[in-house]
């Protein structure tokens, strides 16, 4: 339907478009300990592998067929921990009939069999609820969540559905629990590097009361969030202090309060700042630094390692640079670049020899086959000032072009940048693809963001009309081969745009979009009653996102 309404000319010698839709050459990378391992998730003839580099040479190639991998780090420079999931069909007394069940398992570099945290225990139900970091030589020692059972009779029973904290030795896979649930709220721990308990996190489901006390059981700070919006993030930049976020006044604007430990009042962290990602060392569990949004520029909290970072992006121009992983030193690091001819490549980063060697890249696409990216600045009609994400496609002038606009779910979301599989795939077949940051987007700044309130169907869905008007006006893209199309609330504005609004667009695709606001908005409010069911979701794994 997308060709047959606003057709562009054949690409040259496109690549086939199963290299957009495919699983990436690569998914996930992690660095080691020492910084000297890399272990990187990757698909190599059809077949998905977990691969660990020392050197730049294979050591270890383990395949681990279709599961679900959630996430990848690892304990010391020994052990590679991949984050699996399953879908899970629950027994009839479960309120849900199907949920994911999340493992860990525990891949030895040195070749010794792989195992899964609470493998064929009985003690504990259905995999890991949660991994609270390493402790010890080498990362020996490893805290997870475990829904700790009993038996009755001759059945094994759940005791309650909350989470055991437990700790995990690595070589011996002896487990033991070092801390249980209280009696009447869900409990979630933040742990220091030593593997002790710092802070906990109560919430009361029924009513959303939750409060957080620190190691002795002294209460630090309590409030209400009936959404279950709050979550223990992080030590402090310093020891001495946490950093949880929450929402305010259980609005849709959240917050970072460091609090210190001792019970004195906290305050809003780095509250001027628009923030993307945390940056968390996962060995002394400290807040480090961030990545703001808009830019995604890395700051780091303490100056040589921002100095470090900084230069280190330098070395890659006009590319978006990301912090994926470095040493204790700080003189090894893993980094990711995106954009302008890159669909997404890692390097190892070692300063001391002045070197950044390719570890692996997310598409096996050539650079000359990543069509131009660049930001497109332009104004609303009532002056507001606005910019999008403007892909073309590679090798032809961007003039007069046929085009996709490709605003993005959420709305409280941003496109960037970076490579786009989805935008890259549309470009590679002669379409301009523009992607819209509409009012109510965030990474803007709390104005840009809340000037979107209420403007679903009215101003956020003019912004994208108005960047069609504007490319137009540019004599970059054809108004007359326009067309809309979108994920969730991008599928809303791509039929906004041929109902709400007319003779704008050729064609709509919406993708799993909103159809019916006024049950979004009743369920919604649903949901917000039910904390209890946010705090389920907040301890399972998410649905995994699209690969970019």
């Amino acid at each position: 339907m997308l060709g047959a309404a606003i057709a562009a000319a054949p690409a040259t010698a496109a690549p086939p478009l199963d290299v957009y839709g495919r699983l990436p050459e690569t998914e996930m990378v992690a660095m080691s300990l020492s910084g000297k391992r890399i272990a990187l998730v990757a698909t190599v003839k059809d077949q998905r592998r977990l691969i660990v580099l020392e050197d730049g040479k294979v050591i270890l190639s383990q395949p681990f067929g279709d599961q679900k991998v959630r996430s990848l780090r690892w304990a010391g420079d020994e052990n590679v921990l991949m984050q699996v999931s399953r879908t899970f069909s629950l027994a009839v007394e479960f309120t849900g009939s199907r949920s994911e069940m999340t493992s860990v398992i525990v891949i030895p570099v040195d070749k010794a069999p792989v195992w899964a945290v609470f493998e064929r225990d009985k003690e504990v139900f259905a995999g890991v609820r949660g991994i609270y970091g390493m402790s010890g030589a080498n990362d020996r020692f490893g805290y997870f969540g475990g829904i700790a059972t009993r038996l009755d009779r001759a059945s094994v029973q759940v005791n309650d559905g909350r989470p055991t904290l437990f700790r995990v030795d690595l070589l011996t896979k002896a487990k033991a629990p070092i801390a249980r649930q209280p009696d009447n709220a869900y409990r979630d721990w933040l742990l220091g590097p030593d593997g002790q308990i710092v802070a906990m996190l109560d919430t009361t489901s029924s009513l959303g009361d939750w409060i957080i006390r620190n190691a002795n059981g002294r209460a630090l700070v309590s409030g209400k969030s009936p959404s279950g919006s709050i979550d223990l993030i992080s030590l402090g930049p310093k020891p001495n202090s946490l950093i949880y976020w929450t929402r305010k006044d259980d609005t849709d604007e959240g917050m970072l309060i460091e609090q210190p430990l001792d019970g004195s009042p906290g305050k809003e962290f780095l509250s001027d700042e628009g923030i993307n990602d945390y940056i968390i060392d996962p060995r002394s569990r400290q807040f480090i630094g961030y990545v703001s949004s808009g830019d995604r520029r890395i700051h780091m909290l303490d100056p040589q390692q921002d100095k470090i970072v900084t230069a280190t992006g330098k070395a890659f121009p006009n590319l978006t640079v990301g912090l994926s992983g470095w040493n204790q030193a700080f003189d090894r690091l893993l980094v990711f670049t995106t954009g302008q001819g890159d669909p997404g490549t890692w390097w190892q980063v070692d300063r001391t020899k002045r070197t950044a060697d390719v570890v692996s890249v997310a598409y096996a696409i050539d650079p000359a086959d990543v069509g131009p990216i660049r930001t497109f600045a332009y104004s609303a009609a009532d002056g507001l000032d606005m910019s999008g994400v403007l892909t073309l496609p590679p090798g032809r002038p961007a003039k007069n072009l046929p085009v996709i606009l490709l605003p993005h779910g959420g709305p409280r979301s941003q496109d960037e940048p970076v490579f786009d599989w989805w935008a890259q795939a549309m470009a590679s077949r002669g379409y301009a693809v523009f992607q819209p940051n509409f009012r109510g987007s965030t990474g803007f700044g709390r104005a840009f963001e809340q000037a979107g309130w209420g403007e679903w169907g009215r101003k956020m869905q003019t912004d994208i009309s108005d960047g069609l008007a504007a490319l137009a006006k540019e004599g970059i893209v054809d108004p007359k081969r326009a067309c809309i199309m979108g994920g969730s609330y991008g599928g809303y504005a791509a039929l906004a745009g041929v109902t709400l609004q007319q003779n704008i667009y050729r064609c709509a695709i919406s993708v799993a979009g909103v159809g019916n606001v006024a049950k979004l908005v009743a369920e919604t409010r649903l949901a917000m009653l039910k904390a209890a069911v946010a705090f389920i979701e907040k301890h399972n794994p998410p649905d995994p996102a699209p690969a970019r």
